[in-house]
């Protein structure tokens, strides 16, 4: 039992004295890094920060070069010294920082030969940031800007087919938030929303006219539309189905191999019965209004005045 008391005394002090070194340690450390930090030899602080940026310590190299950004101004190591500052925020995934710095040194060092590289890294820091195509695209929009910039300013640039490149990308990303914001008008199933949903979707195809949901772009007009003139007054229909039949025809027309060509003469086909319903219906009703004016006596003018009321629905 003694033995057992001892054994467990032993450890209790053996992980006691361990943990009073390891924050003796971690204190000395921390000591060191504080002293360095409030240090008035810039020359040591600089080469310092420089160690911990290789060594991948980008929080304390950050620290650092903050502090000697101001203290360097004007002298011939600023140059240096703003590059890492620019980078260290790249890698700490600072990209609001990062682009900042690299578009400052690129504006600030014109004729440095790192000029090209931190203008091209300022767009990419905005191609980054730019979020999935569900999303407010404002960075997207930017990325395509300050990128184009870049194509602009260094033609020649070995990173301007690079640039070329994510521009394209960003721009197929713009390309499928229209499309997708202009097919939730088709989704949400109302006579409104399927009006809203034609013009949406001719707007992309105005756009983009290349745009690889062409195909699917062009049906849905022509569904759109169908389905907006059978949601219609009947007195509004047989021209709303017409244009809905003109949709499908150009459809057919740009897409012949299409797998949705049988489905958009359907289409054709049940515009065509809807619009002899339509011309039937109206028929009836006018038939039934003349008869109705009869008896009440109302003349043809009031009769004409009313019809041009309702042809506006």
């Amino acid at each position: 039992m003694m033995y057992l008391c001892q054994m467990f005394l032993n450890r209790r002090i053996g992980a006691i004295v361990f943990f009073v070194v390891f924050c003796l340690f971690f204190s000395a450390c921390k000591s060191k890094f504080e002293k360095l930090k409030n240090s008035n030899n810039i020359a040591m602080k600089y080469q310092e920060a420089v160690k911990f940026y290789e060594k991948g310590k980008y929080s304390k190299a950050l620290i650092l070069f903050d502090d000697l950004a101001t203290k360097y101004r004007g002298r011939a190591e600023a140059e240096d010294l703003y590059y890492f500052l620019a980078y260290t925020n790249y890698r700490i995934k600072d990209y609001t920082s990062a682009r900042f710095h690299f578009k400052r040194f690129a504006e600030t060092y014109p004729s440095s030969p790192r000029a090209e590289e931190c203008r091209f890294m300022s767009a990419y820091c905005y191609y980054i940031e730019s979020p999935r195509s569900t999303l407010d695209q404002a960075n997207t929009r930017k990325a395509i800007d300050e990128l184009q910039l870049f194509v602009n300013i260094y033609p020649e640039s070995e990173r301007a087919k690079e640039a070329g490149e994510l521009i394209q990308k960003l721009r197929d990303k713009l390309e499928k938030k229209a499309f997708d914001n202009a097919k939730l008008y088709y989704n949400m199933g109302t006579a409104d929303d399927y009006r809203a949903a034609v013009i949406a979707l001719e707007n992309v195809l105005e756009t983009y006219p290349d745009t690889k949901y062409g195909e699917e772009i062009e049906f849905l007009i022509a569904k759109s539309q169908y389905l907006y003139a059978d949601n219609s007054y009947p007195n509004r229909q047989k021209q709303r189905f017409d244009d809905a039949i003109d949709y499908a025809q150009s459809f057919i027309e740009h897409f012949p191999d299409s797998k949705l060509q049988s489905d958009a003469k359907d289409l054709i086909e049940g515009a065509e019965r809807k619009i002899i319903l339509a011309i039937r219906k109206m028929d009836a009703i006018n038939k039934a209004r003349d008869e109705q004016n009869k008896e009440l006596g109302i003349t043809a003018i009031e009769d004409i005045a009313n019809n041009n009321s309702e042809s506006k629905k």
